[in-house]
């Protein structure tokens, strides 16, 4: 027990290293999405419990003797651990709202957007770009009623021109986009675990105005847990302002 802080401390900065793989191991090329999230679901919480375990023994073990420095070493590595296990106290005490299991979100849900250059041969993509018609369209409206095309006073070509700029300005990865015929094609990363989900939009004229429609799709996972709703909302916020 006589280097509990040590210990404590090593294994806090260990813990760190270990989270920053996690997180970044997609972006560095050593595994796919899904194997990070994997991971982070596996570990995170043990590993953030076993740190801040350490650290409260080291912080009692220290405080008898009367040690400072043994002290600040346990409560930094008491604070690390508990960081790890913020998400998890969180979502005990504010649980989310459960998602619908659908991973495919459109603007259109009639008529929606299809996707010409993106096909199903994208990079590790287990879910189809087929639409799922009117059941995916129901379970889309009793779970995000607020997801609705984009109606703006902006003529079609300018309307473009402004939907091209926010694409680049949200980091997609536009693959093709076609100034006649106003439609694109991207793929938007998440942040954290940097999952891949196309995005395919199209400007049409509408009265005075035009009108923008998009569609977001999951590349894997049956549910998205809210994200492709999600993209599509910052995006029209981001148009709009």
């Amino acid at each position: 027990m006589k280097y509990v802080g040590r210990i404590a401390i090593f294994a806090a900065l260990a813990g760190i290293a270990a989270v920053a793989v996690v997180l970044l191991g997609t972006r560095l090329g050593l595994w796919q999405p899904i194997v990070g999230f994997g991971l982070y679901r596996t570990y995170f919480n043990p590993m953030g419990a076993i740190i801040a375990g350490l650290g409260l023994v080291a912080i009692l073990v220290h405080l008898k003797r009367k040690e400072p420095r043994g002290v600040l070493a346990g409560a930094i590595a008491a604070l690390i651990g508990a960081a790890c296990l913020a998400p998890l106290i969180i979502g005990t005490l504010n649980p989310p709202l459960r998602a619908p299991p659908i991973h495919d979100i459109s603007t259109d849900t009639l008529n929606p957007p299809l996707f010409e250059m993106i096909d199903e041969t994208r990079a590790g993509a287990k879910n189809t770009l087929v639409y799922g018609g009117p059941e995916l369209a129901a379970a889309q409206a009793a779970g995000y009623p607020d997801i609705m095309p984009l109606d703006t006073d902006l003529s079609p070509d300018n309307a473009f021109a402004r939907a091209l700029d926010v694409a680049k300005e949200m980091k997609w990865d536009v693959m093709a986009y076609d100034t006649a015929r106003r439609r694109l094609e991207a793929v938007a990363r998440t942040s954290v675990f940097y999952f891949a989900d196309d995005v395919v939009l199209v400007v049409s004229p509408a009265g005075q105005g035009s009108r923008v429609d998009m569609r977001s799709v999951s590349r894997i996972g049956r549910s998205d847990q809210g994200v492709n709703a999600a993209r599509i909302r910052e995006f029209q916020q981001k148009f709009t302002n």
